[in-house]
């Protein structure tokens, strides 16, 4: 049975847990899903963390790696585990020749992508964009950032070190508009900061 890992935050720079021993390398190659900085999370003293986000997000070609597991029950309870969740909020979707049992998915991406990659199941987190309850404000980049620099030092720092560590092929407007912020860390942030100042730039007055 291949069972593969869908990845695009945290997942892909926090090492040393045990759930890095059950599965192989990351790939690059993963579906395309709409992803988006704009779940607020409680563990990261308020920090924006990445989503899938069918409204507000970006179309993102995510990161995948193949469990070492056997059994999806226990490639599930790894990546629940991992992220201190319920197994709710696992995504799950399983292609076999009995049919397709899909659940909290997107779709059409993920079961074309994993068909042509010729895998049995895959699994993700599957946390939604939490931000208007949160916020008690509806999403936008206005909002992002009025939220964002109401946080405390603390909080502030680690919306910073999030977005600086998500991996380069997260590319989204609420990235491009934090990190030309004046308090964003430059020297944390990517050698391409100046061209996501400059994206986000543009995206603001195309908007």
């Amino acid at each position: 049975m291949r069972i593969a890992i869908l990845g695009w935050g945290s997942l892909l720079w926090e090492r040393g847990h045990e759930f890095d021993k059950w599965h192989g390398p990351w790939k690059y190659d993963g579906p395309i899903l709409n992803i988006e900085f704009s779940r607020i999370s409680e563990s990261r003293m308020g920090a924006l963390t990445l989503v899938i986000d069918p409204d507000h997000g970006s179309p993102t070609t995510v990161a995948w790696c193949i469990s070492r597991r056997q059994k999806a029950e226990e490639a599930i309870c790894d990546l629940r585990c991992r992220e201190r969740t319920t197994i709710e909020n696992i995504g799950q979707v399983f292609i076999a020749s009995r049919g397709e049992k899909k659940i909290n998915i997107p779709k059409d991406p993920i079961l074309a992508w994993a068909r042509k990659k010729k895998l049995d199941v895959i699994v993700w987190t599957a946390l939604r964009s939490n931000f208007a309850e949160k916020a008690r404000k509806p999403f936008s980049l206005e909002a992002v950032i009025s939220y964002v620099n109401m946080l405390p030092p603390e909080g502030k720092a680690n919306a910073a070190e999030y977005i600086w560590r998500a991996p380069n092929f997260v590319q989204t407007p609420v990235r491009f508009a934090l990190q030309q912020e004046p308090w964003f860390p430059i020297r944390a942030a990517s050698p391409s900061l100046h061209r996501t100042r400059r994206k986000a730039a543009r995206f603001r007055v195309a908007h």
